[in-house]
């Protein structure tokens, strides 16, 4: 999309977090004038900053398979790319299995991962237990292991892709609300803030859990509900654990869980709540830090002892299907969605980022131009879709 005439960007952005930023800067890489626009105080300020940083394409969902390779190239050559430290560790992702459910699923997964070219098998148990020798042998059957997959710093890399998007040429406004969206002759025409008023022909609602409620400016309904989860940070010990570990057995209180260690020694850890807690309460309960220990310390025995520093809450922006909504609304020409990350904006947000700026680059009216692989994706995230069935690794 050239630039026109008349506009005073090509493109604005709601939402400085973790998929506004990467889009911000892909779309300024590419020569679009940029605007975004954040109600926070800085980048990042919403639930990117409750992320834990795991960063993994062994989902089950191709269009999350493809978006999330592209991330895990992008951060793994940032620092060498760019100069910037982001404490990137490939340390891989382990999915465990402890019952004959969870042993079948994984397994199943493998022929769709392996399709899309992942990198992850299974491992019997003493084949795991290599990887990981202090898991709890008890019971223990084996689980998938995927060593290209890590994790990184969230603030160090929500930071360092800020600060490129600004040597780029993108212009973020903070501390200042959307108000209003302008549309003219039905397509979109600008945005109005709680400070000014700005023009461009496209409009991306990136604002995570907030999306629904920017969406209603123009009578929109995106089906997207924040979700309040946990995590917690223990003090730093000596290393001893590579990948991210993931129990997906369900248990009183909980879906699953999952932790890793930082470089720095301390033990991150998160829990997803059965049932979904929804509404944007970001304060932390007095029931999360007993069940997750719980099961942390029953999975792997040697964290019977490690003090907890802090624990805290962040917002899952979901959808029906646990799949994000991707693509330009076709009520109102101009307007892009990228909602509903559920959870795993930051593990999308580089890849993706440089799609929607594809897209954009691209507009509404040529989407067909877009390769085979983008189309596929966007087909699968479609904001048109059945919205049937649930993302087995969501």
């Amino acid at each position: 999309m050239n630039s026109k005439s008349g506009y005073t960007y090509d493109v604005i952005i709601i939402g400085a977090g973790s998929v506004g930023v990467p889009a911000a800067l892909s779309m300024a890489q590419a020569g679009l004038r940029v605007l975004v626009l954040e109600q926070f105080a800085s980048q990042g300020q919403g639930s990117n900053k409750a992320a834990i940083g795991g960063i993994r394409a062994t989902h089950s969902d191709p269009a999350k398979i493809r978006l999330c390779l592209r991330t895990l190239e992008i951060v793994a050559t940032w620092e060498e790319t760019y100069g910037h430290n982001i404490e990137w560790t490939r340390g891989g992702y382990s999915f465990v299995a402890y019952r004959e459910q969870e042993e079948q699923t994984l397994k199943n997964l493998l022929t769709t991962q392996h399709r899309y070219g992942l990198n992850i098998d299974w491992y019997d148990k003493d084949e795991l237990l290599e990887i990981i020798p202090d898991l709890n042998r008890e019971q223990l059957i084996g689980g998938t292991f995927s060593p290209e997959d890590g994790h990184c710093s969230t603030l160090l890399l929500g930071h360092a892709i800020y600060d490129q998007a600004k040597r780029a040429g993108a212009t973020f406004h903070f501390r200042e609300a959307v108000a209003g969206i302008i549309l003219e002759n039905g397509r979109i025409a600008g945005v109005v803030t709680d400070k000014d008023t700005y023009t461009a022909p496209v409009v991306v609602n990136v604002a995570g859990p907030w999306a629904k409620e920017v969406g209603a400016l123009i009578g929109l309904e995106h089906p997207v509900r924040p979700d309040s989860h946990e995590a917690g940070i223990t003090e730093p010990v000596q290393h001893f654990l590579d990948p991210m570990v993931v129990d997906i057995r369900p248990a009183p209180g909980s879906a699953n869980y999952y932790f890793y260690q930082l470089h720095s020694g301390q033990i991150v850890f998160c829990i997803t709540p059965k049932p979904n807690i929804w509404g944007l309460d970001r304060r932390e309960t007095s029931v999360f830090l007993p069940m997750v220990a719980q099961r942390m310390v029953g999975l792997l025995p040697r964290l019977t002892n490690i003090r907890v520093r802090r624990t805290w809450r962040g917002l899952y922006p979901m959808t029906p299907d646990g799949s994000p909504i991707v693509g330009w609304i076709r009520e109102i020409p101009g307007y892009l969605a990228a909602v509903g990350m559920c959870g795993q904006g930051f593990m999308l947000g580089p890849g993706l980022g440089e799609l929607l700026a594809r897209m954009v680059s691209q507009g509404p009216e040529n989407s067909g131009a877009l390769s085979a692989e983008d189309r596929e994706i966007l087909d699968i995230l479609s904001p048109y879709r059945a919205f049937e069935g649930q993302e087995a690794l969501k």
